[in-house]
């Protein structure tokens, strides 16, 4: 269905384990980006570390589309839930995304919506959903959740926060690039899934919890993407 697959993370931590399995690798720096072409699990790839936050995401994404010409993109890596019913890593694959950040309410606008835009939330691909599911539920030893990622440039550390991006928004996780992602996919008809490994509650303790959980977390993404690109 798909002919080369986009593959990001935002922190080296996300795509190492992916890099290490790279095969046939020929390497193109641009925008302070490292793209890496080749094969993993026998299909063509093209790998890269966007760096965090929205921009980096979105720069890097839309030149997997444009100079590498992907037809599907994958983002994998860590989150903050936001769901009470989470915990540390947890699994939870993306239905759609928002950015909680855009707040255009002092115009009248409902927190989270594109001003002016025809939508502010961006679902993922059905088929890349359903294979990164089958993929979670076989190999993660957490729970796996369908649901809506969230992002800000921010790194959101208060229970009080947490609650009202669950509530209002309805996420499930936050985390800093993957709206970025999904929008720019959505702009250019390609498709996309996002999957996160929960590292933290988003609740403040994240100073306990993100260094130790970080690689855990990375290590179940890459081990879900892992078994999701062979079985395309």
């Amino acid at each position: 269905m798909w002919n080369k697959i986009g593959l990001i993370g935002a922190m080296v931590e996300e795509i190492q384990r992916i890099e290490e399995r790279l095969e046939s690798r020929t390497v193109t720096d641009k925008a302070g980006i490292r793209f890496m072409e080749g094969t993993f699990c026998g299909k063509p790839v093209v790998l890269c570390k966007s760096g965090v936050g929205k921009v980096n995401a979105a720069v890097c994404t839309q030149l997997l589309i444009d100079r590498f010409g992907v037809d599907a993109v994958v983002f994998t890596g860590v989150a903050g839930a936001l769901d009470p019913s989470l915990d540390i890593g947890d699994i939870v694959i993306s239905t759609d995304c928002q950015q909680h950040d855009m707040d255009a309410s002092p115009l009248g606008f409902p927190r989270g919506t594109i001003p002016f835009a025809e939508t502010s939330v961006f679902p993922a691909h059905p088929e890349l959903v359903r294979l990164a599911v089958e993929a979670s539920e076989r190999l993660a030893e957490g729970r796996t959740l369908q649901g809506r990622v969230l992002s800000g440039d921010q790194f959101v550390a208060d229970r009080e926060t947490v609650r009202l991006l669950h509530e209002r928004l309805g996420g499930a996780c936050t985390e800093m690039e993957g709206s970025a992602v999904a929008q720019v996919c959505a702009m250019n008809g390609v498709p996309y899934v996002v999957i996160r490994s929960m590292s933290d509650k988003a609740d403040g303790s994240a100073h306990v919890n993100f260094a130790e959980f970080a690689v855990q977390a990375a290590d179940r993404s890459y081990r879900i993407v892992e078994r999701m690109i062979g079985s395309m």
